[in-house]
């Protein structure tokens, strides 16, 4: 089977957050630089940031709303479904708090749920929660997530420098 080449944006963001990396953090894991790209791609479509629905089909759009989602002993019905709830906080709080903190910022007052909500904290308490699910089928990728939990705040930079140079995102 022939190989397709890569789409322009992800062939762009692939160059960008590689270029942001080593020059802030020097050489990372490729599965975490991989992981920031395919988040980059994937938020350009808003239905994929507020992919959380509660179990009437509502968008759920606060951290807090999104935590009692991802809890099997409030309103997940399986482990599966917590992991995939927490792997979405911690991308949503990570790409938020990358390319637009303003944002997280508004929502806090906004819903007045997240007031108490230490976002950084809640985005690699979710981030290790995944890599806890070191069992197949998700073994392959939870080593990526304690990366990306340990190194929370500097992914969020890297996403930030790459904001700035692309302007894809800018305000």
């Amino acid at each position: 089977m022939e190989k397709r080449p890569l789409h322009p944006l992800n062939q762009m963001f692939h160059e960008v957050v590689h270029e942001q990396t080593v020059k802030h953090l020097g050489e990372i894991s490729t599965s975490a630089e991989q992981y920031l790209v395919d988040l980059l791609v994937a938020f350009v479509r808003m239905e994929r940031v507020f992919a959380v629905k509660n179990a009437s089909g509502h968008q759920v759009e606060s951290i807090i709303e999104m935590v009692a989602e991802g809890d099997v002993r409030l309103h997940a019905d399986s482990f599966a479904r917590e992991r995939e709830v927490h792997k979405h906080i911690g991308d949503f709080i990570l790409f938020w708090s990358g390319v637009y903190p303003d944002f997280l910022r508004k929502v806090k007052l906004q819903s007045g749920f997240d007031l108490v909500c230490d976002y950084t904290r809640q985005g690699k308490e979710s981030y290790h929660l995944v890599s806890t699910f070191s069992f197949a089928p998700f073994d392959q990728e939870a080593p990526t997530f304690q990366t990306l939990s340990d190194g929370f705040e500097d992914f969020a930079f890297v996403l930030r420098e790459v904001s700035r140079q692309t302007g894809i995102y800018a305000a």
